[in-house]
């Protein structure tokens, strides 16, 4: 007998991206300038793994005055879940309304760059070499989700691969698309606006506005449309990045 269960599952609104930004309080900022005097970059990032894994009000609060402290630039509402790590915070910067799920790492570069924009939600567990890295307003990233931003060269081939230089190649997700479930960006990429990259993909090639890619190397899938069929990226968005080179 039938349960009648929909298959398609149920609609429920979003949550993060809806959500108005409030300014954070006025003792906020008094005090993440205390403590940025009282400890200096050294003295925060250790005093950091006192509350990393807690869950509670001052853990929480903790972590974002830290992680405020210590970044180039933080805009209001920021949110860092336990377990949340980094390296080279000073060449973070955070748009308003950024949610970092719990254990998720982001390893930046001392000459690096780092740019996360504003209403970003980032799932648990996710890896980003961040040493050029930008992501766009209303990105969503998927739990477990990584961008590798740099490669060993591999030559000269008489040594060890991790011996060779590194190349860092730029990755950039640009507003409003979504990165899938354990998903993978490789070093030189761009997501282009809107478009969705499916779990588990791993993406070596650009991918194109309002596209869906998805697979092992990611390949085009479909456009994104609406109810009307209609693709909104535009023709020139469509010419200027066709369907995901490989």
């Amino acid at each position: 007998m039938s349960l009648g269960r929909n298959r398609l599952g149920r609609i429920v609104s979003a949550v993060h991206a809806r959500r108005a930004v409030e300014a954070d309080p006025a003792y906020e900022s008094d005090l993440c300038e205390a403590l940025a005097a009282t400890y200096g970059s050294a003295g925060l990032i250790e005093l950091y793994a006192r509350f990393a894994s807690g869950e509670g009000f001052v853990d929480a609060l903790m972590r974002r005055l830290i992680w405020r402290a210590l970044s180039r630039r933080c805009a209001d509402g920021l949110q860092v879940s336990s377990g949340a790590g980094f390296k080279h915070p000073e060449t973070f910067e955070f748009g308003k309304g950024v949610f970092i799920g719990a254990d998720v790492y982001i390893q930046g570069r001392f000459d690096g760059r780092c740019v996360i924009g504003d209403h970003v939600w980032i799932g648990p567990q996710a890896y980003f070499d961040a040493r050029d890295l930008e992501l766009g307003e209303f990105v969503g990233w998927g739990p477990g989700a990584k961008v590798l931003g740099s490669a060993h060269t591999g030559l000269p081939v008489t040594v060890p691969v991790v011996q060779t230089d590194l190349r860092i190649g730029p990755v950039r997700v640009e507003p409003w698309a979504d990165i899938g479930t354990n998903a993978v960006l490789l070093p030189g990429v761009t997501v282009g606006k809107g478009a969705i990259v499916g779990a588990g993909a791993v993406v070596a090639g650009d991918v194109a506005p309002f596209s869906i890619v998805a697979g092992v190397p990611a390949r085009f899938i479909r456009w994104r449309t609406d109810e009307t069929g209609d693709h909104p990226a535009t023709a020139q968005e469509a010419e200027r990045i066709a369907p995901p080179r490989l």
